[in-house]
């Protein structure tokens, strides 16, 4: 039997029904809000789901006309034409129904982070973040610095950001994890390849209503901010460093001339953090967090090689190698990488689920 006919579907399409009726009666504030989500998603399950119960109900059509003197001809050539089309509306609709990560549609906060290798580290951190920064851009997507420690030459001790945009964490959380270079410095004088790291972690913007945090579990420290090689740049004590007690998160930040607006910028990074955390642990709760060719999103994996000299870039999650490094650092070929780790992504959960269903 066709999923299209699945009792699963007749659920969605009952829900829909209740969702339909529920709006038609005009609810307004957060009822309104909480109905247009659901609505949102489940209109376009309801309209593959209608599409091909259309076509399989055309395929029986066809199929018992195959036969007739005058019209089996015609049915056969329609019906082989029909084929590939409900083969792509059962692909569609399974990944349709594939339960869908709450944070996909939430802003990020990225931070970027120079690993081994001193000063080439530093400044691969800042080619990376920059990558990030033009594929943001090229979406439309805003991008704010919260907090950055620079290193010279362009590069980043640490850089940490916010990212807003429709489905900002969604195109990036695979990014999560650590990143290797491997070029020749222009400080090296044998041509010899040297090879750095950094880490990239990408957590879902969270908003007050996600995570709850107590006076009392926050130890707040002021002090004077710095420059490099430690120089005041001002002389208030402006600069802020949160520690959450209970998880031992600490976050840093004197970027603003206002303690008011560094402490604000802080608790988004430190709410962020918190919700992250949270939802790993939930994800480990409920499914010891599947470890498939994506992996766990986790810091310590190395994820990806960009390897200058030979211009290409290797992700070894899916072990898929790009010739194009130029662009994926200039943002443009970033999108290939995103989607075939989306793929994959898809293609390991509708396995999940079709072992579930058996």
């Amino acid at each position: 039997m066709s999923i299209a006919n699945s009792e699963k579907i007749d659920q969605v399409f009952a829900r829909f029904a209740d969702v339909e009726k529920a709006m038609s009666a005009g609810p307004s504030g957060e009822k309104y809000v909480r109905l247009s989500k659901e609505y949102a998603e489940l209109e376009p399950v309801v309209k593959t789901a209608r599409a091909l119960r259309e076509a399989l109900s055309e395929r029986e059509d066809l199929a018992g006309m195959v036969d007739d003197a005058e019209m089996g001809e015609m049915a056969r050539e329609e019906l082989a034409a029909l084929e590939p089309r409900i083969e792509e509306l059962e692909k569609r609709l399974q990944m349709e129904l594939l339960p869908k990560d709450a944070a996909d549609e939430r802003n990020v906060i990225l931070e970027v982070r120079a690993g081994t290798g001193g000063d080439e580290a530093a400044l691969f951190a800042g080619d990376l973040f920059r990558m990030y920064q033009r594929f943001a851009q090229s979406r439309g997507w805003k991008v704010e610095i919260l907090s950055a420690s620079e290193s010279g030459r362009g590069g980043y001790k640490e850089i940490v950001a916010s990212i807003k945009g429709a489905g900002a964490f969604a195109a990036l959380k695979y990014e999560s994890g650590v990143h290797r270079v491997q070029r020749v410095p222009e400080t090296e004088a044998q041509g010899r390849i040297h090879t750095s790291a950094a880490t990239v972690a990408v957590l879902p913007e969270a908003e007050e209503v996600d995570v709850q945090i107590e006076d009392k579990d926050l130890r707040i420290d002021v002090f004077r901010a710095s420059g490099p090689g430690g120089q005041c740049v001002n002389t208030t004590d402006s600069a802020v460093r949160i520690t959450h007690l209970p998880t031992g998160i600490v976050v840093s930040q004197q970027d603003e001339k206002s303690q008011h607006k560094n402490k604000a910028k802080a608790m988004k990074v430190l709410r962020s953090r918190i919700y992250e955390m949270e939802r790993r642990k939930l994800a480990d709760e409920r499914a010891s967090e599947r470890r498939g060719q994506i992996g766990s999103g986790d810091r310590s994996e190395r994820i990806r090689t960009y390897n200058f000299p030979q211009g290409r870039v290797t992700d070894h999650r899916i072990n898929l190698t790009l010739y194009k490094l130029d662009q994926v650092l200039a943002g443009e070929g970033l999108d290939e990488l995103i989607q075939a780790l989306t793929t994959e992504d898809q293609a390991a959960r509708l396995a999940e689920a079709a072992r579930a269903d058996d």
